[in-house]
């Protein structure tokens, strides 16, 4: 049975000040409301330039205390109530002093705070120091029933591990939104070409047929200089949504802002799994306690 439900997809540049993101998100979801989408996602830490290239420690004072009092939360509460969307959101959030987390939270169609996950794998490799900010997720991998879906969210990096995907589709996660930050560090768009940008697309897809579910990845788009001058990052753009077989329905330009609309048909979800995909019936988790190993050596 047809359940279409267009969802919007928030793709950005960034600047330095934080209020002029904000207030471009909020055009952006806007538009996307009144292009028809009924659920919207912004980026990966949309309020600000990606800042993890460099070690700065000045740089905790971007993030800001995810409760009530929180002006972009209750901005954020009032546009989804006023126009009656869901948003997804990633932002920076300080629990205390010294802990500090990437979340992403979820508003209900009313403007209702549903809840909120934070990332559970950190990267740290060059351009992407993501450990010295972010503390590791302890929420668990989450699925939240808003008015037009139930949605699940992962951010980034852990978009490369089939496990997040899967918990998140037992969950009962009928599309996986991935608010991301990625792109080309120097020099490798010229030794990779696009094979970088194809893997990063190609294992998304594999969740989305892994798990019978519709797939939603999110990029910020431009160039951003590394604060320390050694280049920077070339954002890849080309958000994208997958469907429960895997194929890619819509994709956003690889240089321009825009509001991504693109229709699903959550019905393909249950069609999926009923006859085509029953992974879910055939999994064997008894067979899988090496899982909870960090690696099998040989003995």
């Amino acid at each position: 049975m047809e359940r279409i439900v267009p969802i919007g997809l928030i793709q950005m540049a960034c600047g330095d000040r934080v209020e002029d993101n904000l207030r471009k998100a909020e055009e952006l979801i806007r538009e996307a409301a009144g292009r028809g989408a009924r659920i919207i996602c912004t980026q990966e830490l949309f309020k600000t330039p990606y800042f993890c290239q460099s070690v700065d420690p000045g740089l905790y004072g971007l993030a800001e205390t995810l409760d009530e009092e929180n002006l972009t939360l209750r901005r954020l509460s009032t546009l989804a109530e006023d126009l009656s969307v869901v948003i997804i959101a990633s932002l920076y959030e300080k629990r205390a002093a010294g802990l500090y987390h990437n979340t992403a939270v979820v508003f209900d169609a009313d403007g209702a705070m549903l809840g909120k996950y934070r990332k559970m794998h950190i990267p740290d490799y060059p351009y992407y120091l993501e450990k010295f900010y972010f503390t590791p997720g302890d929420l668990g991998y989450r699925a939240f029933k808003t008015r037009y879906a139930t949605v699940g969210v992962l951010i980034c990096w852990d978009q490369w591990f089939p496990e997040a995907a899967r918990l998140t589709a037992m969950k009962g996660a009928e599309i996986i939104f991935y608010p991301t930050a990625i792109g080309y560090a120097p020099g490798e768009k010229e030794k990779f070409g696009d094979a970088l940008h194809d893997s990063w697309q190609i294992v998304q897809r594999g969740h989305a047929v892994a798990n019978a579910c519709f797939v939603a990845a999110i990029d910020r788009v431009g160039f951003e200089k590394n604060p320390e001058g050694k280049g920077g990052l070339d954002f890849w753009g080309r958000s994208f949504v997958a469907d429960p077989l895997g194929t890619v329905i819509q994709e956003a330009s690889d240089h321009s802002e825009e509001a991504l609309v693109c229709p699903i048909d959550l019905g393909q979800v249950a069609d999926t799994r009923d006859s085509l995909s029953t992974f879910f019936r055939d999994r064997r988790p008894d067979s899988y306690g090496g899982l909870l190993e960090l690696f099998l050596d040989e003995d």
